[in-house]
């Protein structure tokens, strides 16, 4: 028996703040806060937007477990505790579930990548090491892998791998028609949620949310109510937004966004950099258009 939906809505894929001297646990608390208050469905810590490929293995747990307990149930938590490396991400996994995670979400292997039928061994492994819920991560433009909707087929039938955060819009329909309700679909492009949604999709897992937090999930939570157009044109209003906060690598420009906007997360990790002046004009000018800067 498949467990439920972790979560509908949005999840935002929470950014980490840095200092010099590592995590600043005090504005990461302030984060979880506001986006509480604003309506975010669940906290994705240490994804993509979080970093974790920077983050020693003792920062990545400690901000996994800080995050649970701040949050206190109050929503759920999803880890980020993917890894090329299945033992590593076996690792990471079984720590989320020790210390309280509701779900993980396992990005596919990259740079070593894997076969279709690596992909099922490697989050097969990860799904049997425990038993809270897993969501699958496909987004072949950071990893060149892309998960099968065949492989996705093969992975619903383990018990507690649950959903997917899809990237690639092409194959959602093909997921949903080969799955059904065995695998829940959440999109991982914030340009596009509407269209994901109109597949069947459940939710977000988004980077935006850092920054507008209630927009995000007033386009899913209005779709899923009924009112099409109240979602339409709300995810056509954030289009702009969201082409400047990709205009380069996410994170860097969702930080700087809210640094902008006083937020003071400070600055990401190398081999991430600083925005160049020219897009950081463009992402102050989408700001003040969306109404975040005067």
């Amino acid at each position: 028996m498949k467990k439920p939906v972790i979560f509908t809505g949005s999840a935002v894929a929470i950014i980490t703040p840095f200092t010099d001297e590592g995590t600043n646990y005090q504005k990461l608390a302030e984060l979880i806060e506001f986006q509480i208050k604003e309506g975010t469905d669940a906290i994705v810590i240490c994804g993509t937007t979080g970093e974790a490929s920077t983050m020693y293995d003792d920062e990545h747990k400690a901000a996994i477990k800080f995050a649970v307990e701040k949050v206190n149930g109050r929503v759920p938590v999803i880890a980020g505790t993917g890894s090329n490396h299945t033992v590593h991400a076996i690792e990471l996994s079984q720590y989320a579930e020790k210390v309280g995670a509701d779900a993980i979400l396992s990005v596919t292997p990259y740079y070593n990548k894997t076969t279709q039928k690596g992909l099922i061994e490697h989050f097969k492994a990860i799904a049997n090491s425990i038993k809270i819920p897993v969501i699958l991560y496909n987004v072949p433009s950071r990893t060149n892998l892309n998960i099968a909707p065949e492989t996705v087929k093969a992975l619903s039938q383990i018990e507690n791998i649950v959903a997917i955060k899809e990237c690639n819009l092409s194959q959602v329909g093909d997921i949903i028609n080969l799955c059904g309700d065995d695998i829940t679909v959440y999109s991982g492009e914030d340009g596009s949620i509407v269209p994901f949604l109109s597949m069947g999709a459940k939710g977000v897992i988004s980077a935006m949310a850092n920054v507008i937090p209630k927009d995000t999930h007033d386009i899913v939570a209005k779709y899923l109510a009924g009112d099409i157009e109240g979602s339409r044109k709300l995810q056509l209003k954030a289009l702009d937004l969201v082409k400047a906060l990709f205009c380069e690598v996410s994170p860097i420009p969702t930080k700087a966004a809210m640094n902008l906007m006083g937020m003071n997360v400070g600055s990401c990790r190398l081999p991430l950099v600083d925005m160049s002046d020219k897009n950081l004009e463009y992402l102050k000018n989408e700001l003040k258009k969306y109404g975040l800067l005067s």
